[in-house]
C-alpha cells in the first residue's frame, strides 16, 4: 500500500510538470516575436555564418528576450552578379508567396560584386537592411547620394577588419614614415583603400596583396625595395605575417627597415627567423566584456577565426533583430508593408518606407560582446561610413630570435577609429622601430668632388661629400657609399643600353648618384637630375708646363764659351802688347821721367797697371790716366773701340736671349691643336668629353650627306640645280679629324693615366688630355708640371642623379636651393679649390712682362762674392809676402838724449832700413818710417 502510494504521487507529479511545462511554453509563444530575416553572406565567410546560428541559438535558450528568427540563407557569389540576384530574388519571391516577407536584410557581403548587387536590391525594393560591408562614406556606390528617408533603413556599420589598417595612417603620422609597402592577405579587403588610407600625407606608398611561395614572396619584398621603400606594413593573420618574415632576406631586418604586423588574431607572432625586431599590433577585449565573450565561448562554441569579426557579427545581428523586435512590438513598423518583387521593379517605382531602423538600432541597449559600438547619433552626419565597432588594440615590440619570439613588450595602444592616434608608453622603444632612412649611393672617384679617405666616417671625401652630408642634414636620412665597378657615370652604346651610374640607377640598385655627373639629354630621359649644385662646367685642355731653363750664371751663356776666350785672350794680348809699347817707347812716362816731373799724374805702365787699365776700360769708371806715347794711345783706343762693341753687343744679346727664352708658345686653343699634328691629345674613354667629339663627328657626317644629296640629287630641275652650283660645303671637317687624331692616339682608360702620358711628353711626342675643366683645374692646382690650356667649351652644369620618378630630386631641390641662398656652396668651393691642403706650392710661372729672375741673373752676385773673397786672399797673401819672405833686417836704435837749450848735441845714429842711407836731420826724430824715405840708388821693379 506505502509503495503503491508512493508511485502514485510519483505519477501525479510528473503529469503535474508536463501540464505546468505545456502552459509555460503556451504562453512563451504567445508574447514571442518572431522576425523573418534574410541573411546574405558570402561562401568564404565562415565567422558571419557560424555567428547567425549561435545567435538562433542564443535566442532560444534565452526565451525572455521574447524573439524567433526564421532565416532564410543565402550565400553569395563573389563573382557572378547575375546569379546571385537571381537567387535572391527566388529566395524573396518564395517568401512573399508564403506570406513571410523579410522583415529585414541582414547583408555580410564583404565588398565587391557580392556587396553591390545586395545594396541594389535592397535600394531598389525599400527592404530595411542592415550591412557589414566594408567601405567609408561614398564607398558603398549604391547607397552613395541616398535619400534622407533610405537612410533610415539602410544601415551599414563597418567591421573591425575594415577599421584595423587605419591603425596604418596613426602610425605613419605619429612615426613620420615617408615611404611604405602595406600587405595584405585574404583576412583584409583593401581595395577601396588604395586613395583613402593615406591621403593627405607626404606618404609614397604601395598596397598590394601577399604573393603566394616564398620566392614570390621574396622577389616582391625585393622589388618593393628597388621602388625606395623601407617600411612594410603586413596585414594578415598569423600564419601570414610568419610566411612573409620568413621569405625576407636577413639585410631587410637592419636598422634602415621597419616591420609592422598587425593582425585580427589574439594570438602571438612566431617565425623562423634568426634576428628580427618588428612591431606587432593585435586587437584586445575590453575588460568589461571579458565575462559575457567567455560565456559564449564556452556554452554556444562561438570560437570562430578571427574572434574580432565572430563576435562583431553576432553582436550586430542581435543588435539588429533587437532593434526590429522593439520596432514591431511598439508599433513603428508599419502593420501592412508592400512588397515588391523583383520583376514588378520598373527603375523608379520603389515602395516609400516610413521605417526609422537607424534610431531604434541606436537606442538598443544590449550590451556588447567584445567591443562597443560607436554609432553616429549626431542630425546631419552621415550614419553609413562613420559607425563601427571600436575597440582597441595593443602595440607591442617584439623580438624574434631562432625562431622564436623571444621578448614582447607592450610600449602604447590605439583605440579603434576613422582617425584615432596612438597612445604610446615608451617613446623612446617606439623610436628604435623607426626605420632610419639609408640611400645607396654610388659615385666614381674624381678628385676633388670625391676622393677616397679611410680616416673619413663613409671612407670617402670631397666637395659632394660635404655637400650630401649638407643635404642630410636638412632632409634627415643617412646613406651608403660605393664605387661603381666599370667606373663611368653612364653612357648610352649602340643597343641603347646604358653602363656606370645611370644603369644602377635604371635596374634600382641605387637611389643617388653622386659626382662631378653632367646633366646630359639622354641621361634625363631614362633618370632625373636635381637642380644644379656646380655651375656650368666646360671641356677643357691639359698639357705639360714648359720649363724654362734656368741658371744662376745665365748671363754667360749669351755668348758661346768661344767668344769668352777669344775676349780674354784679346785682353791679356792688349794688356801685353800695352806693356811692352811703353817700355820701349822712349815717350813713356818710365823712359822720359824728366819731361813729365811736373804732371799731377804720373803712370808708369807696367804689366800691373797694364792689366788694371785694360780691365777698368771696359766698366763706365774707365781706365784711368792713358800712356804718354803715342803708340800706347793707339793701343788703348783700340782696346775702347773693342770694348764698346763687346759691351753693347752683350748687353743687347742678354736682352734679346732672356726674352726669347719665355716667348716658347704652346697651343692657346682647341683650334691650335686640331690644326697641328705633333702634339697627340684625347680625352678619356667613356668620358662626357669623349662623347662630346664622337657626336660632333658625326654631326659633321650628317651634315655631309645632306650636302651631298642636295648637291647631287637627280630630281632637281637645271634651275634648282644652278642655284645650289654655288653652295660650297658648309661645314668644315675639324671634329672629323679630331676624332681620328683621338682614336689614332688611343683614349687613356683612366684619369691618372692621362696625367702620366701628359707628363711623360716630350718635344718630340707632346700629349694633351682633354676633360672637365673642374677636374683638370684641380689637377694645375695640386701639380706644378701641369696648366690648363685655352677657354672652355661644351659647358654643361654638375647635378645630383636620382631615379626617375623619385621623391628625392624635389627634397633634394629644396635642400640645394636653401645651400645655395645662404652660400653654402660658395663656402665649399673656396674649401677645396681655394683652401685645399692638397693645393702645391707652385713657383710664379715667368711671363714676358716679368723681370729678370734671381735665378737667370744671380751669378752676377757670386762674381762679386768670389771677387770679394779672392780679395780676401790677396790681402793675407800680401801680408805674408810681407812680413816672412822679405827678411827684414832690423837695427838697434840709441835713444836720443836730452840736450840742454843752447848746446849742440849730435843726433843718434839713423835707422838703416835694407839699404845704406843717409841720417835723420829732425832733432826730435828718434825713429823714420821706412816707406816715407827711399835711398838714392833706389829703382822700381816694375
Amino acid at each position: 500500500m506505502t509503495f503503491f502510494s508512493l508511485r502514485f504521487v510519483k505519477i501525479l507529479l510528473i503529469h503535474f510538470n508536463l501540464i505546468l511545462q505545456q502552459k509555460i511554453t503556451l504562453v512563451s509563444s504567445q508574447t514571442s516575436q518572431n522576425i523573418n530575416v534574410l541573411f546574405i553572406n558570402e561562401l568564404d565567410n565562415d565567422a558571419a555564418s557560424k555567428a547567425i546560428d549561435i545567435v538562433q541559438t542564443y535566442l532560444k535558450k534565452n526565451s525572455n528576450y521574447g524573439l524567433s528568427l526564421q532565416i532564410d540563407k543565402i550565400e553569395a557569389n563573389k563573382t557572378d552578379a547575375k546569379a546571385l540576384l537571381e537567387s535572391i530574388c527566388l529566395k524573396y519571391a518564395d517568401s512573399i508567396e508564403n506570406n513571410q516577407p523579410p522583415h529585414v536584410i541582414f547583408d555580410t557581403t564583404k565588398s565587391g560584386v557580392a556587396s553591390e548587387t545586395v545594396k541594389s536590391f535592397a535600394q531598389a525594393l525599400g527592404l530595411p537592411t542592415v550591412s557589414a560591408s566594408y567601405g567609408q562614406e561614398g564607398d558603398l556606390r549604391q547607397w552613395r547620394d541616398m535619400e534622407e528617408i533610405k537612410q533610415k533603413y539602410l544601415l551599414q556599420v563597418i567591421p573591425p577588419a575594415d577599421i584595423i589598417p587605419e591603425v596604418v595612417r596613426s602610425i605613419v603620422r605619429k612615426m613620420n614614415i615617408t615611404n611604405a609597402a602595406i600587405l595584405y592577405d585574404e583576412t583584409f579587403v583593401m581595395d577601396h583603400k588604395y586613395k583613402s588610407l593615406l591621403q593627405n600625407i607626404q606618404t609614397r606608398h604601395v598596397i598590394t596583396a601577399v604573393a603566394d611561395g616564398d620566392s614570390a614572396r621574396a622577389d616582391q619584398i625585393e622589388r618593393l625595395r628597388n621602388l625606395d621603400i623601407n617600411n612594410f606594413f603586413i596585414l594578415g593573420s598569423l600564419k601570414t605575417i610568419g610566411q612573409v618574415l620568413e621569405s625576407v632576406k636577413p639585410a631587410f631586418f637592419e636598422r634602415n627597415f621597419a616591420w609592422h604586423a598587425i593582425t585580427q588574431n589574439e594570438g602571438e607572432v612566431s617565425s623562423k627567423r634568426d634576428n628580427a625586431t618588428i612591431m606587432f599590433l593585435k586587437p584586445v577585449v575590453y575588460p568589461q566584456n571579458r565575462e559575457r565573450l567567455g560565456q559564449l565561448r564556452t556554452t554556444y562554441n562561438l570560437n570562430e577565426e578571427p574572434q574580432i569579426m565572430s563576435v562583431f557579427y553576432f553582436d550586430l545581428a542581435l543588435r539588429t533583430f533587437l532593434a526590429v523586435k522593439e520596432m514591431l512590438q511598439s508599433g513603428a513598423w508599419p502593420a501592412n508593408m508592400e512588397y515588391l518583387g523583383c520583376d514588378d521593379f520598373q527603375g523608379g517605382n520603389t515602395p516609400e518606407r516610413n521605417i526609422d531602423l537607424r534610431q531604434a538600432f541606436i537606442q538598443v541597449t544590449e550590451p556588447t560582446s567584445y567591443g562597443d559600438f560607436e554609432l553616429v547619433t549626431q542630425p546631419g552626419k552621415p550614419f553609413n561610413g562613420y559607425s563601427y565597432s571600436k575597440f582597441e588594440m595593443d602595440i607591442n615590440v617584439v623580438q624574434i630570435r631562432g625562431g622564436t619570439s623571444v621578448n614582447s613588450k607592450s610600449i602604447g595602444s590605439w583605440t579603434a577609429g576613422l582617425d584615432s592616434p596612438l597612445v604610446v608608453k615608451d617613446e623612446e622603444a617606439m623610436k628604435n622601430l623607426t626605420a632610419d632612412t639609408v640611400y645607396r649611393i654610388f659615385t666614381v672617384v674624381q678628385a676633388p668632388f670625391i676622393m677616397r679617405d679611410e680616416t673619413a666616417p663613409k671612407g670617402y671625401k670631397g666637395y659632394c661629400i660635404d655637400l650630401i652630408d649638407e643635404i642630410a642634414n636638412i632632409v634627415h636620412f643617412d646613406y651608403t657609399i660605393e664605387e661603381v665597378e666599370d667606373g663611368k657615370f653612364g653612357n648610352m652604346d649602340e643597343k641603347g643600353e646604358w653602363n656606370g651610374i645611370v644603369k644602377k640607377l635604371i635596374d634600382k640598385k641605387a637611389d643617388i648618384g653622386l659626382g662631378s655627373m653632367s646633366v646630359m639629354a639622354e641621361r634625363e630621359i631614362v633618370i632625373d637630375f636635381t637642380v644644379p649644385y656646380y655651375d656650368l662646367v666646360g671641356i677643357t685642355i691639359m698639357m705639360q708646363r714648359p720649363s724654362t731653363p734656368s741658371s744662376l750664371f745665365k748671363f754667360l751663356t749669351v755668348l758661346e764659351t768661344n767668344v769668352w776666350l777669344c775676349i780674354l785672350a784679346a785682353y791679356f794680348f792688349t794688356s801685353f802688347l800695352m806693356w811692352v809699347f811703353d817700355r820701349w817707347s822712349p815717350y813713356s812716362y818710365q823712359n822720359n821721367r824728366e819731361k813729365y816731373k811736373d804732371d799731377d799724374e804720373k803712370r808708369e805702365f807696367n804689366l800691373k797697371e797694364c792689366l788694371w787699365f785694360c780691365m777698368t776700360s771696359l766698366t763706365p769708371q774707365g781706365g784711368g790716366e792713358a800712356p804718354k806715347n803715342l803708340s800706347g794711345r793707339l793701343v788703348a783706343a783700340t782696346w775702347w773701340l773693342f770694348g764698346f762693341i763687346i759691351i753693347a753687343s752683350y748687353t743687347a744679346n742678354l736682352a734679346a736671349f732672356l726674352t726669347v727664352s719665355r716667348l716658347d708658345t704652346p697651343v692657346e686653343s682647341l683650334d691650335d691643336l686640331a690644326k697641328q699634328y705633333k702634339i697627340l691629345y684625347a680625352p678619356l674613354n667613356g668620358s662626357s668629353a669623349m662623347v662630346y667629339f664622337e657626336r660632333m663627328a658625326n654631326i659633321e657626317q650628317m651634315f655631309y650627306e645632306i650636302w651631298k644629296d642636295l648637291s647631287l640629287n637627280d630630281s632637281l630641275s637645271p634651275l634648282e640645280r644652278s642655284k645650289l652650283a654655288v653652295w660650297d660645303y658648309p661645314v668644315s671637317d675639324k671634329y672629323t679629324k679630331m676624332w681620328q687624331a683621338m682614336q689614332e692616339a688611343q683614349l687613356p682608360a683612366t684619369l691618372d693615366e692621362a696625367v702620366a702620358r701628359v707628363r711623360n711628353s716630350t718635344t718630340a711626342t707632346g700629349f694633351a688630355f682633354l676633360g672637365d675643366a673642374t677636374d683638370i683645374r684641380y689637377l694645375v692646382m695640386t701639380n706644378c708640371d701641369l696648366q690648363v690650356v685655352g677657354e672652355e667649351f661644351s659647358r654643361k652644369p654638375y647635378a645630383i642623379a636620382v631615379q626617375q620618378g623619385s621623391h628625392l630630386k624635389d627634397q633634394f631641390n629644396n635642400a640645394i636651393l636653401t645651400l645655395l641662398n645662404k652660400r653654402q656652396l660658395e663656402k665649399l668651393k673656396e674649401k677645396w679649390w681655394k683652401n685645399d691642403e692638397a693645393q702645391a706650392k707652385c713657383d710664379k710661372p715667368e711671363d714676358q712682362s716679368d723681370g729678370i729672375s734671381i735665378e737667370n741673373i744671380g751669378g752676377v752676385f757670386i762674381v762679386i762674392f768670389v771677387g770679394i773673397g779672392m780679395a780676401c786672399i790677396t790681402l793675407v797673401f800680401e801680408y805674408w809676402w810681407y812680413k816672412y819672405r822679405k827678411n827684414p833686417r832690423i837695427i838697434d836704435v840709441a835713444e836720443a838724449t836730452s840736450t840742454p837749450p843752447g848746446k849742440d848735441v849730435k843726433l843718434a845714429e839713423g835707422i838703416i832700413l835694407g839699404q845704406t842711407g843717409k841720417e835723420y836731420e829732425k832733432a826730435n826724430a828718434a825713429l823714420r818710417p821706412r816707406f816715407n824715405q827711399y835711398p838714392q840708388n833706389f829703382k822700381p821693379r816694375f
